[in-house]
């Protein structure tokens, strides 16, 4: 399926700024531009383009369109970018082609009559956007084959978070979704990952809407201990590599602790805290400085990073599979 002049056009047009936030990223005006609150080398000019004042990145990496910000923070390919983006305005092809699928080439219509996402005559905030969770897939395939065979999480533990409700694939482009709930179940906040890495970089972003006070948890009412952790995909290979550690777990989805927080005022028995972020400079930065802050609050606190080289408890997981793996493949040779 190709886009044409017409459609790339549309894209263009969708505002820069918005596409940033759904992202995740804190967007922040500064004059005559905007910035994003976690990377202060990045400006957005116009809404519509955005460069980044650093050294450090290969040429086509430090700025452009709206496209080429997809394709750097996102990991996209440039087709996918582009429908990406009309689909994130709200337009959808309006001609199908005789086999029942979209015709390359069909003009596009807005689905409602607001056009929320394009680039606004002015600087008028918009109201927050409703937190809706994306359609379900129909099947889990794609999340299975990712989290199991390239992450090397368990598929027992895989299975539990599925069956909670709390884990899914969803419908467009098969991103999995991780669902953060308060105490009664009620899902308040959502994050995508793509199940296509490219060069390792994976599509990541938070659902519009949703509330960033909560995370991706799993609540353990006989244990009084809560594990912390910066990612999902870090929490299920905890799991997978101590499954005889039980205990309450929550993802951050980030390095700032409001998910903590709501947490343990929604469990007020809590009384440990392990923090187990990534063994980065930012990591053990933003561990050290919780151990404290909670420390001081009440709790007995602790920090358990990965050991070197091992930057995330993901990657530690992953390496730790391999002289199994190639132990089974032995045996399995020896056999045939």
């Amino acid at each position: 399926m190709r886009f044409t002049a017409e459609e790339l056009e549309l894209a263009k047009q969708v505002d820069l700024c918005r596409v940033a936030e759904h992202l995740g990223y804190t967007v922040k005006r500064i004059g005559q531009y905007h910035t994003l609150k976690e990377m202060d080398s990045i400006r957005i000019y116009n809404r519509s383009h955005w460069c980044r004042f650093s050294r450090r990145y290969d040429k086509g990496e430090n700025g452009g369109s709206q496209i080429d910000f997809l394709r750097v923070f996102a990991g996209l390919d440039v087709k996918e970018a582009v429908f990406w983006l009309l689909d994130f305005a709200g337009y959808h092809r309006e001609r199908e082609s005789s086999a029942g699928g979209l015709a390359a080439g069909g003009n596009y219509s807005k689905r409602s009559s607001n056009f929320h996402n394009l680039a606004p005559a002015g600087e008028k905030e918009e109201q927050k956007k409703p937190f809706v969770l994306p359609e379900f897939a129909g099947s889990n395939a794609y999340l299975y084959r990712y989290l199991e065979h390239e992450r090397g999480i368990a598929r027992p533990v895989i299975d539990f978070f599925v069956r909670k409700g709390i884990l899914y694939e969803a419908k467009d482009y098969h991103n999995i979704v991780f669902v953060g709930t308060d105490r009664d179940g009620v899902p308040k906040f959502a994050s995508m990952r793509g199940v296509f890495d490219r060069d390792g970089k994976g599509f990541k972003c938070d659902v519009a809407g949703n509330d960033k006070r909560y995370g991706f948890h799993l609540y353990y009412g006989k244990s009084r201990k809560v594990v912390v952790f910066e990612a999902a995909i870090d929490l299920m290979s905890y799991i997978t590599m101590f499954p005889k550690d039980r205990a309450s777990m929550v993802a951050l989805g980030m390095l700032a602790d409001a998910p903590l927080e709501t947490f343990l005022a929604e469990h007020p028995e809590m009384e440990e805290i392990q923090f187990c972020l990534d063994n980065d400079g930012p990591g053990r930065k933003a561990a050290a400085a919780l151990q404290q802050k909670y420390r001081e609050q009440g709790y007995r606190t602790e920090v358990f990073l990965p050991p070197e080289p091992y930057k995330d408890f993901n990657q530690w997981n992953v390496e730790m599979k391999k002289p199994k793996e190639q132990e089974q493949n032995r045996e399995t040779a020896r056999v045939i």
